[in-house]
């Protein structure tokens, strides 16, 4: 699998992994719901009613990526592996520049002071886990489909063995043997004189 199909596999799965632990730290800090939509509302979260839709959009590019890695592994091309360091340094990474750009955009400047935020810490932990648990999803899913591409790939054609009819045999013109060719001779002359 080309490598940018990989990473185009890997991203939405990162993503959903991230956004899925971003919604839990709010709801773990802010339990009441009135409470929660009011602090997402003060703090630039207004975006959120979209993220089914880009989700779906990583949902489909990852879908599509899964059956090139297919067709890669049917071809006898080998399957890219993720970088499991890659799923362990980017949500975390993703997070914290979500935090302060959804902050930074909402007040029109920016703002570092996201990170003080009581949210910011929960969510941030919870990026580790959640990226754990998309990284085996991912490598589950590309072992799924090297599996699927390697059974669905174009056999080789049997080889079929025919016996050929026999012919009959053909009448051999009997040659002409000499006397001492017969059982009675054990020997022969000497090599000097032949």
């Amino acid at each position: 699998m080309r490598r940018r199909l990989a990473w185009l596999f890997a991203l939405p799965l990162m993503l959903a992994g991230s956004q899925a632990a971003h919604v839990l730290a709010y709801r773990w800090v802010y339990p009441s719901a009135d409470i929660r939509v009011h602090e997402l509302f003060v703090t630039g979260h207004g975006y959120l009613d979209r993220l089914p839709l880009a989700l779906g959009a990583g949902g489909a590019v990852a879908l599509v990526a899964l059956m090139f890695a297919a067709t890669d592994a049917a071809r006898g091309r080998h399957v890219e592996r993720l970088p499991a360091r890659a799923f362990a340094l980017l949500p975390p990474l993703a997070f914290v520049l979500q935090e302060v750009l959804e902050r930074s955009v909402h007040s029109g400047h920016l703002v570092w002071q996201a990170v003080e935020a009581p949210t910011f810490l929960p969510g941030l932990a919870l990026q580790l886990p959640f990226a754990l648990a998309a990284y085996l999803v991912a490598r589950l899913l590309l072992r799924a489909a090297e599996q699927a591409g390697r059974a669905f790939a174009a056999r080789p054609p049997r080889r079929i063995f025919v016996v050929a009819a026999q012919r009959p045999p053909q009448p051999v013109a009997a040659r002409r043997r000499s006397p001492l060719a017969h059982r009675l001779a054990q020997r022969g002359p000497p090599p000097f004189l032949a």
